[in-house]
């Protein structure tokens, strides 16, 4: 994965949840955001402190982790 370095998670900031740079403002958040039909630029506006590279990352952060699994390993 590429370095994603506005994804924060801190267990003290939204419960531990992936966050932009530390603000509580969740990846979940902006990615819900998109797929409720609002674009970039009006989650901009919505959002001032937010920046493009914000919200690409979180974007690229959601994809990545949507392909993302876990392999249950046999107990030794």
């Amino acid at each position: 994965m590429e370095q994603l370095n506005r994804i924060t998670q801190e267990p003290n900031v939204m419960g531990g949840k992936a966050c932009i740079r530390g603000m509580r403002v969740t990846v979940g958040m902006v990615v819900g955001q998109i797929g409720s039909g609002h674009n970039i630029d009006e989650i901009l506006a919505d959002y001032p402190y937010l920046e493009r590279e914000d919200i690409m990352q979180s974007l690229r952060y959601a994809a990545w982790l949507s392909e993302e699994r876990e392999v249950m390993l046999a107990n030794a």
